[in-house]
């Protein structure tokens, strides 16, 4: 049965599967997730559980033995097994087929698997869809940026907080990208006991910026017509250190797929298929890229960075704005 993170305590509420997958990339989510399952097999009697790391040196059988084995102490107990995608093997994929068909492992036994994003070709194969047959499977996509305030707002409510709606803005620019940091401010907030609503002056006045980029997020920003919001992210992405070539790596990739959404988070995926009908051309694009590359190595005089937050303003749409070629050719002019 397949599950959107926002289905998963309904779903609960009526009942509780034999088999949970818990799928992607944001760890905050997938851990509240797992612990919203684990809450209820709790009440339900599933008082023992068994974490297994699947790593280097780790064996099946084990997991088959922990299954078959009863506890002196608990009639009921869950299987925790935290599993990296790379380690969805053979051996794996057999063990969880006989689990969904029934071969090992039996009702007193809840298994509860934990992992990062799936590849498309791994939401397809056999084992996958023995669990999705049998069991729940939940798969978190990242949040973005226009989800994130309304996750920053229900998170605020639970702790009886209030934000006025500047503040709230503020606060969201400030957390972007690091759920882990939003939840930290969260709980830092709720412990000042502040006057409420709470104002954008007094979030400042107590806010950190730990707001977190990766190469998508800015690619995303530039389909989404976003010119602010990519030289932000480009600010902090050379303030980390980020790598040039790593983001030019991940521009190229998503140029090449345009038209080619899937298995892509829905919100990309909605922002990508915009992006091919109303944007530049990929193939004009991909020289631009290519460009990049020979600044970047020294091959061409200019600055990639520059050059590249022309390009990707140039994708967002913003007036005035020229690609990298066009400085170029002024040069070659001169």
């Amino acid at each position: 049965m397949p599950l959107n993170v926002d289905q998963l305590d309904t779903s609960l509420q009526r009942s509780l599967q034999g088999v949970y997958l818990i799928s992607g990339e944001e760890t905050l989510r997938v851990s509240e997730a797992c612990d919203a399952v684990l809450r209820k097999a709790r009440q339900q009697g599933f008082t023992e559980r068994s974490i297994h790391h699947v790593e280097t040196g780790f064996k099946w059988h084990d997991v088959v033995n922990d299954a078959a084995s009863m506890s002196l102490f608990a009639e009921r107990k869950v299987l925790d097994l935290r599993i990296p995608p790379t380690k969805f093997d053979k051996e794996a994929s057999q063990i969880l087929r006989d689990w969904a068909d029934g071969t090992i492992g039996n009702p007193e036994t809840l298994l509860l698997i934990r992992t990062e994003r799936l590849q498309p070709n791994q939401r397809s194969s056999a084992w996958f869809k023995a669990l999705e047959s049998v069991g729940a499977v939940v798969l978190i996509w990242p949040l973005s940026p226009l989800e994130l305030p309304s996750w920053l707002d229900q998170r605020l409510k639970s702790r009886d907080l209030t934000l006025e709606r500047d503040a709230l803005v503020a606060l969201c620019e400030r957390v972007e990208g690091n759920l882990l940091a939003a939840a930290q401010e969260v709980e830092k907030l709720a412990l000042q006991n502040l006057a409420q609503p709470i104002t954008q002056e007094m979030l400042l006045s107590c806010l950190e910026d730990t707001s977190r980029f990766n190469s998508f997020d800015l690619i995303d920003a530039a389909m989404a017509g976003q010119g602010e919001r990519v030289s932000k992210i480009m600010a902090s992405l050379r303030e980390d250190k980020g790598s040039l070539f790593a983001v030019l790596g991940a521009l190229t990739s998503q140029l090449r797929r345009l038209g080619q959404t899937r298995g892509l988070p829905p919100a990309r995926a909605r922002t990508m298929e915009s992006f091919a009908q109303s944007g530049p051309a990929a193939k004009a694009l991909l020289a631009e890229c290519a460009l990049l590359d020979q600044q970047g190595k020294g091959q061409r005089i200019g600055d990639a960075w520059l050059g590249l937050e022309q390009l990707l303003l140039t994708m967002a749409r913003q007036s005035g704005q020229r690609p990298p070629s066009y400085y170029q050719r002024k040069l070659k002019g001169r």
